[in-house]
């Protein structure tokens, strides 16, 4: 926590702050076009993150999402993503038949700055979404300077509907590390950061934590290396998918966040 805290503080010293756009809530099914990959991955009974599609059968989400208040790794079976769920309906949903953690990953450590550059998990679902229904988002590479960047996120008192934050910042990335100046809550975590591109938006890295002590920092991580081994574990595992076809569903309300953030 204590080295966190130091990159924080480079972060609050260094320059002024970068502008921010408002949150828009993805009510509307003509709001959700194009964002239906990104979806709630609800925890059991016990909470949820954001999740995203990378491919019909694959979501990315934060590896500390899929570890309990003992550390201890989740049941896949208790698991299930609801793709661009709104007001209590998704547009298709599925449980999950396994999934791999980035390697070095430990629940133990917090957040401390090695742990945030692996905090990522590739969960298989049971039942593929189909493109058509919801298409999954590719990967971005390395950003540029000054890279602009969007948010799609659920999160704590906006956790029926996705929440869209259209323009934030990427303050700094190093040694695997990014941040941003984007809005995040508890919730939030797992939720995918897109550089904006003139094509659709790619994803650049995924919500690991926060801090709100004094400004909204959140903290990510490089992803093509990371999801490059995720996939291969996957594969390794012998994780498949277990039932063809998907299906739309209505479900309920009212969950509490499986998110982490901190004050440093």
């Amino acid at each position: 926590m204590r080295a966190l805290a130091i990159l924080l503080l480079a972060l609050l010293t260094a320059g002024g702050a970068l502008g921010q756009s408002r949150l828009d809530r993805l009510t509307q099914r003509d709001d959700l076009f194009g964002w239906e990959a990104v979806g709630r991955l609800d925890i059991g009974q016990a909470g949820y993150c954001t999740g995203v599609l990378i491919a019909p059968d694959q979501v990315l989400t934060a590896a500390h999402c899929v570890f309990d208040g003992t550390r201890a790794p989740v049941p896949a079976e208790s698991l299930r993503f609801r793709a661009g769920l709104r007001d209590g309906v998704a547009v298709a949903e599925s449980g999950v038949s396994g999934y791999a953690v980035a390697e070095g990953y430990d629940p133990a450590r917090g957040m401390v700055p090695g742990n945030v550059r692996r905090d990522a998990a590739l969960l298989r679902l049971a039942t593929p979404i189909p493109s058509a229904v919801a298409a999954p988002f590719a990967l971005h590479g390395a950003p540029a300077p000054g890279q602009r960047v969007s948010l799609v996120s659920y999160g704590r008192d906006r956790d029926e509907a996705p929440s869209w934050q259209r323009d934030c910042g990427m303050l700094w990335r190093q040694g695997g590390l990014m941040a941003f100046d984007c809005n995040v809550i508890f919730g939030s975590s797992g939720a995918p950061v897109f550089a904006r591109t003139a094509s659709r938006a790619r994803i650049l890295s995924l919500v690991s934590g926060g801090t709100t002590e004094g400004r909204r920092v959140a903290f990510g991580m490089d992803l093509p290396g990371l999801v490059e081994a995720l996939r291969r574990d996957l594969r390794a595992r012998g994780i498949r998918q277990a039932v063809p076809g998907f299906r739309r569903e209505s479900v309920g309300q009212g969950r509490a966040s499986g998110a982490r953030f901190a004050r440093p």
